[in-house]
């Protein structure tokens, strides 16, 4: 989450809340304008909306491959933890967890 700075200059900054032991409860956006108190130090790393919105759109189309890369990995994974050997068909022998 950007701080994200409106077209009249009101900036909407990312909080969390979290419970007493740490766990998080919701995340939300706060409207500061100008004059409160730290104004000037979130306006320094705050982006436009249109900003905001290419980096989203720019992220969602580089993430693509990436997600590609991931889920090949995680399938993988699930075939060697079920004692099979990835990309031959079967199994090279010893069970799930026996050394190969």
């Amino acid at each position: 989450m950007y701080v994200i700075r409106l077209t009249d200059g009101t900036l909407r900054v990312p909080q969390s809340l979290a419970s007493d032991d740490g766990r998080l409860i919701g995340n939300a956006y706060v409207d500061v304008v100008p004059g409160e108190p730290d104004y000037d130090r979130w306006l320094a790393e705050s982006v436009t909306e249109e900003e905001d919105a290419e980096r989203r759109r720019r992220w969602r189309e580089e993430n693509d491959d990436l997600e590609r890369e991931f889920l090949a990995f995680k399938a993988d994974a699930e075939v060697r933890e079920a004692g099979g050997v990835v990309g031959t068909g079967h199994d090279e022998g010893g069970g799930a967890g026996e050394p190969r």
